[in-house]
Order: C-alpha cells, then sequence, then structure tokens
C-alpha cells in the first residue's frame, strides 16, 4: 500500500509542462523496451504482416484481372489503393498490440503511475509501434506495386521518392491509431472501435498518400506530389504533438 500511495504521489498531473529532457528519455526507453519484446516474440510483426499480405492477395485476386486492359493512370491508382488500404489495416492491427502487454499483465495503470510527463508514454508507444509497420511497409510497397502490374516488366519506379511517401503516410496511420488505441485499450469491444474512431480521422493521410503516390507512378516528382508530400509531413507534426498533449487525459479519462 505504502508504493501504492507513493506512486499516486508522483502521479503527473496532465497539465504540468516539463523538460524535453523529462519526455525524450522515458520515451526512448519505452521504444526500446517494445521493439525489444517485438523483436523476441515478432506476434506484433507477424500479425501485421501476415495481415497487409491477407488484404493485398484479396485485392488482387478481386481488382487484378486483365492488367493490359487498363491505362498506366488506372493501373497506378489500382495499386495505390490496394497498398494504402493494406497499411491502413495493418496500422490498426498493430496499435492494438501497443498497449496489450501492459493491459493483459495488469500494468497498464502502474505504467501510467510512472513520475513524468504522460506524454512520454505516447511518444515511446508510437516508436514500439512504427518499427514493425516500416518493415512490414518495406514489403507491402513493392510486393503491392509488382502485383497490380505497376512495377516490374521494364517500368521506371522512382522508389526513393516512394520510400519519403511511405514512411510519412506511416506515421500518419501510426500517430492517429496508437492515440486511440490508448482510448480503446480497456474496452471490451476495442478491436472493433479503434478502427471505427481512427479511421474517420485518417481520411486525409489515405487521401494524401493514395493520390501522391499515383502521380509518383505515372509521372514521377511534381509540383502537385509536392503539395502532398507537404500535407502529409503538416498532418503527422501536428497530430503527433497533438495526441502528445492529450494522452494524459485520454489515458485518465
Amino acid at each position: 500500500m505504502e508504493r501504492r500511495a507513493w506512486g499516486v504521489e508522483k502521479q503527473s498531473d496532465p497539465t504540468t509542462l516539463h523538460s524535453p529532457a523529462s519526455t525524450v528519455r522515458p520515451a526512448l526507453t519505452l521504444a526500446a523496451k517494445d521493439l525489444r519484446v517485438a523483436g523476441r516474440t515478432r506476434d506484433t510483426l507477424l500479425a501485421t504482416a501476415f495481415f497487409a499480405g491477407l488484404v493485398l492477395l484479396v485485392l488482387g485476386l478481386a481488382l487484378g484481372g486483365d492488367g493490359t486492359a487498363r491505362t498506366p493512370p488506372q493501373t497506378a491508382g489500382v495499386a495505390a489503393g490496394a497498398v494504402w488500404t493494406a497499411l491502413a489495416l495493418a496500422a490498426a492491427v498493430g496499435a492494438q498490440r501497443a498497449f496489450a502487454q501492459e493491459q493483459e499483465a495488469g500494468a497498464l495503470e502502474q505504467l501510467l503511475l510512472y513520475p513524468g510527463a504522460h506524454g512520454a508514454l505516447y511518444v515511446g508507444k508510437l516508436l514500439g509501434v512504427l518499427g514493425p509497420l516500416f518493415l512490414v511497409a518495406a514489403f507491402t510497397l513493392p510486393a503491392g506495386l509488382i502485383l497490380f502490374g505497376a512495377a516490374g516488366a521494364g517500368r521506371a519506379v522512382p522508389w526513393g521518392a516512394l520510400a519519403l511517401l511511405t514512411a510519412l503516410g506511416v506515421v500518419g496511420f501510426a500517430a492517429g491509431t496508437t492515440f486511440y488505441g490508448s482510448i480503446t485499450v480497456n474496452l471490451r469491444a476495442r478491436e472493433a472501435l479503434l478502427p471505427a474512431l481512427a479511421f474517420p480521422i485518417l481520411v486525409p493521410v489515405v487521401i494524401a498518400s493514395v493520390k501522391a503516390t499515383t502521380l509518383l507512378l505515372t509521372g514521377g516528382w511534381t509540383p502537385e506530389v509536392t503539395t502532398w508530400v507537404v500535407f502529409l509531413a503538416a498532418f503527422d507534426l501536428g497530430t503527433v504533438i497533438l495526441a502528445t498533449l492529450l494522452f494524459g487525459f485520454a489515458v485518465e479519462g
């Protein structure tokens, strides 16, 4: 009881301002712990990779057909839509596991009682989710483009620009789903509520990612692609800052 009382006394007020060091150090520690656990168990990586691959397979069977009957812009649009659908759903699966370890072990409350900024917990969990998602994206992007005929057979693909775009899109998905994962972690229907809450907020990321990917595959880097990339970067930054500030209220509410 004394230990629990001490933890309550040290619990951080969500409105309290903290130094950058008090936020960065706990965030990196938590992220390193989550990444070590993910590397040992591989449950999050396998679940997200399997889900992304399954989505690509289903969409490939449904939309593949005769690729020669489509124009290059249509092929690029179908491939971009399939890839980002798979990544969006994979991000939801990964975010569901973000707080599952502590929740299943009954340690989530103790984690929230840790002295320091609550926003650091969000940043640490976000970094832990991004690790497996980046690996899944590294497989999903080329596999989806090849499956739908947007890459291969002598087609020139701007892989560098696509890598940058994919990183921005994945960060946007992870930032939103991780935040809402903290809200739904203690609910019975969290598997159903997380996509329902997060996906409406992530519609701008989906639109920007699909549009920019389609433009890159058809015409390379253009001013319109720059506009979408800047929009994605601004959305990611705004989402991470806002979620970090609101995380304490979300988990305590």
